[in-house]
């Protein structure tokens, strides 16, 4: 019988790429996704091409309690793998952004992804196997000035998934967190009102490849995963220079990367 497995924003971006990898090891899909007409496209090319059995949800992952939901929609289905890609910036000073914008953010990122987490893991512990993939950011490992609700949920999704990962070794279950850095995504026109303010350019990546890394680093069981050598030394930034200065880099590179687009 063939696994199944849920993805969460899978219309575009990462989590496309990702359904199309899981398809192709014949993995059954659960997509879900807020964009019904995007989420009915990709449903239907990978029908054609692959031998998968595709169900869609239409969801708000924004949307209090939306993981119970989903949870009931799937009528207990077994999942096989979990990823957690749903996702989306903001950019600019705490004191000017829209807070109910960023409680959207705060649901998707942090109390979705954790809930969905929740409900699915018992049954595959009962069942010794499982795998969950919980897509963060380079992001994560310093704070943001001018996207710092978008820094913090990311650093949020890190330490969790290191702290559920080490929980559950020798139960079969595996968690991996992918740290990409800026991807030729969706995410790049939403990340503020104005997007051309903010289209970053610098260190862009390929949405098929950092799928492919993460998924790889998934399937091996490896829990932090860090595609490109300039992601992974974003990363160890704090190594090497003060909190604040590795503050003050961010902000400058958000700084940089605005005026130029």
């Amino acid at each position: 019988m063939n696994k199944t497995a849920l993805i969460t924003g899978a219309a575009s971006g990462l989590g496309f790429e990702l359904s199309l990898l899981l398809a192709k090891d014949s993995y059954n899909l659960i997509l879900i996704d807020i964009d019904g007409d995007k989420l009915n496209e990709v449903k239907t090319e990978i029908e054609k091409t692959h031998h998968s059995i595709v169900k869609i949800l239409i969801k708000d992952l924004s949307a209090p309690n939306v993981a119970n939901e989903i949870f009931q929609d799937i009528n207990d289905a077994k999942i096989d793998v979990l990823v957690n890609n749903a996702g989306f910036g903001l950019f600019g000073s705490f004191n000017n952004t829209n807070w109910e914008r960023e409680l959207d953010m705060l649901h998707v990122h942090i109390i979705t992804s954790t809930h969905l987490t929740k409900l699915l893991l018992d049954g595959m512990v009962e069942r010794g196997s499982g795998k969950i993939l919980n897509i963060s950011s380079v992001a994560a490992f310093q704070p943001g000035p001018l996207m710092s609700i978008y820094y913090a949920s990311k650093s949020y999704l890190l330490s969790f998934s290191e702290a559920i990962s080490n929980e559950l070794k020798g139960t079969g279950v595996t968690v991996t967190v992918l740290c990409p850095g800026p991807t030729k995504t969706a995410f790049q026109s939403v990340v503020s009102e104005n997007a051309a303010d903010n289209k970053i350019g610098f260190n862009m990546a390929c949405p098929s490849k950092v799928a492919l890394y993460g998924y790889s680093a998934m399937q091996k069981g490896q829990t932090v995963a860090i595609p490109g050598v300039i992601n992974k030394f974003l990363a160890t930034l704090h190594r090497f220079v003060s909190r604040s200065m590795a503050t003050r880099i961010v902000r400058n590179i958000q700084e940089a990367n605005r005026k130029e687009n």
